[in-house]
């Protein structure tokens, strides 16, 4: 994750350096503290400034925990616990991706989150507690790595593979 991460910002330095038109389509990052976890996908970040911002994690789907009128999924506990151990109150980095809308229709940022060099949606796909979530069909910068992170916890039975039968919305 960090080597991947780490050649995508190589590669906008050099085409920034060179005058080259090309630009990366992930935007300006912001940093932020953690707050709280709302759910396996969904954050309360004070951002700096202050504000306090919900965040979804960009790419990714978690099972339900509070839908309303929606029965609690397989699993959603778990991926709530599991973002949980990973952010909470810790600092992180929300960046953008401008082929994806930057709010939802619940006026929650979206955003990449990042914690070091780690992408922590990636993460949770890989601890097969997410799985890669394409929104209108418009595929996000980083949906091939979060593919193969999903592809190796099927192939391990992590987290809903082995838990819910690979099934993220299964009533609990």
């Amino acid at each position: 994750m960090a080597r991947a991460r780490r050649a995508r910002w190589a590669a906008a330095l050099s085409l920034a350096l060179c005058g080259c038109a090309a630009t990366s389509p992930e935007g300006e990052p912001r940093e932020g503290r953690v707050l709280r976890v709302v759910d396996g996908d969904t954050l309360k970040v004070r951002v700096a400034g202050g504000d306090v911002k919900t965040v979804r994690l960009l790419g990714i789907d978690t099972p339900e925990s509070k839908r309303p009128g929606a029965p609690v999924e397989c699993g959603s506990r778990r991926a709530g616990a599991a973002l949980r151990r990973l952010v909470d109150g810790r600092s992180v980095v929300l960046v953008e991706d401008s082929s994806q809308d930057a709010v939802d229709r619940f006026g929650r940022v979206l955003a990449y989150v990042e914690l070091g060099d780690d992408d922590v949606g990636e993460a949770m796909v890989a601890s097969g507690w997410a799985s890669p979530y394409v929104y209108g069909r418009v595929p996000f910068a980083r949906v091939g790595a979060y593919r193969a992170a999903s592809r190796a916890a099927r192939g391990r039975g992590a987290g809903v593979f082995g838990t819910c039968g690979g099934d993220f919305h299964r009533a609990a």
